[in-house]
């Protein structure tokens, strides 16, 4: 599989010039989420990578509170379905919702406890280097997914995705690391920070957001709520710290 396709374009300009031209598109398909046989989500990114979209989906909007408790997943490709076993699933209602690669997430963050118990420090010049991971080879081709990655507070990446959609790239990085403790480890986004990205992150007891986009009202209040440093419009010269600086040094 692959994260584009080619496409048979026109290049026109203003003044009357045209000519053909091929164009690599970024693909999207939908995935239909059904966990202990309910149907939760159905979910728009980038058709690769599923498996690790669905744990950290999980993870990431509190279906379950840690990765142990996702007891298998059977990714169905011709259906778009993943049929997801958990130990325990309680509050069916809360989790009956149609996400596409726009949306928030359902879970409105004053509604729940959410907190980041870490006591990791960053360097602000490893956060500099990280930024180089933003540029990807299917970002460079298509100029239509969003990169996230995930890195230890020494800098060296753990896990890196790329997708139609800013959600669905911070879930694949979660589910690819998944079972592991994220409490020293920051994440890397390409895209805006509302509360719904945010929370993304404090689930998965991810300590520090790192964004060259710029946040959202909510996701700031949900960062200096759930104790996670959010950190935006990250260029190579400076940054903008929005909650919980203390963990820069």
């Amino acid at each position: 599989m692959s994260y584009s396709k080619r496409f048979p374009r026109v290049i026109m300009d203003y003044d009357g010039g045209e000519r053909p031209d091929y164009d690599d598109v970024a693909l999207e398909d939908s995935l239909t989420l059904f966990v202990n046989d309910i149907r939760i989500a159905t979910l728009i990114a980038s058709p690769e990578q599923l498996k690790e979209l669905c744990i950290g989906y999980l993870i990431s909007e509190g279906v379950v509170s840690s990765f142990e408790e996702i007891q298998s997943i059977n990714v169905d490709y011709d259906k778009n379905e993943a049929s997801i076993v958990v130990s325990s699933f309680d509050q069916v209602e809360l989790w009956q919702e149609v996400r596409s690669s726009g949306c928030i997430g359902m879970k409105w963050w004053t509604n729940e406890d959410v907190r980041v118990d870490s006591a990791a420090t960053f360097e602000k010049v490893v956060l500099k280097n990280s930024l180089t991971h933003l540029d990807t080879q299917a970002r460079r081709q298509t100029h239509g997914v969003h990169v996230a990655a995930l890195f230890d507070a020494t800098g060296k990446l753990l896990a890196q995705a790329v997708d139609v959609g800013r959600h669905s790239a911070v879930d694949k990085v979660i589910g690819i690391y998944a079972g592991n403790d994220f409490s020293d480890t920051f994440l890397l986004s390409s895209g805006r920070q509302p509360a719904g990205m945010v929370l993304k992150a404090a689930r998965a007891g991810i300590p520090l957001v790192l964004s060259k986009a710029a946040p959202i009202s909510t996701g700031v209040e949900a960062a200096v709520q759930a104790g996670v440093t959010l950190i935006c419009f990250a260029t190579g010269r400076q940054f903008a710290a929005y909650s919980h600086p203390e963990r820069l040094i």
